[in-house]
């Protein structure tokens, strides 16, 4: 089966849980990045970020090739207030089409909560019922533990069945 994870990372958290997961099942990866920088630091970085998730933006990618040849895409993200990222909502909607009969899994990392509601919102975007598999971590880079350890190899494994 070809994998894809498709993701964005602004402080790193999702990029490592993207990179390790990608070693342990054998799947290529699509860093997803917006043409302009959200803020990553400070009140700017919750205000700015929080609102372009809130009201659903769109921003513009860099350019990127998604090969739509794949059987699964696996979907990475940061929870911002409860919601998808708004580059993950931007890929969604521009290739809403060619994700159609994909396996579609999910992971989501945040450092309080809400990835069940952002879970929840991205099913409706793509308009699917459920995910193959989903996960959840807990500042996986910023805070190593032996719990995002014990998911990550839950959910890769579930993923490889």
């Amino acid at each position: 089966m070809k994998r894809l994870i498709v993701y964005f990372s602004l402080e790193g958290n999702t990029e490592y849980i993207a990179n390790k997961l990608a070693d342990k099942i054998g799947a290529e990866k699509l860093k997803l990045v917006p043409m302009k920088a959200f803020a990553d630091k400070g009140f700017a970085k919750f205000f700015w970020g929080g609102k372009a998730a809130v009201m659903a933006e769109k921003p513009e990618l860099e350019p990127y090739t998604f090969d739509a040849d794949v059987d699964e895409v696996i979907i990475g993200f940061p929870v911002w207030a409860g919601n998808i990222t708004p580059p993950i909502r931007t890929f969604v909607s521009d290739n809403f089409e060619a994700l159609k009969g994909k396996r579609i899994s999910a992971f989501a990392c945040q450092s309080g909560a809400g990835a069940e509601k952002a879970f929840s919102k991205l099913k409706a975007l793509l308009e699917i019922e459920d995910f193959y598999e989903t996960a959840i971590f807990i500042d996986p880079k910023e805070k190593p533990s032996e719990e995002n350890d014990l998911k990550l190899d839950l959910f890769s494994k579930k993923i490889l069945q």
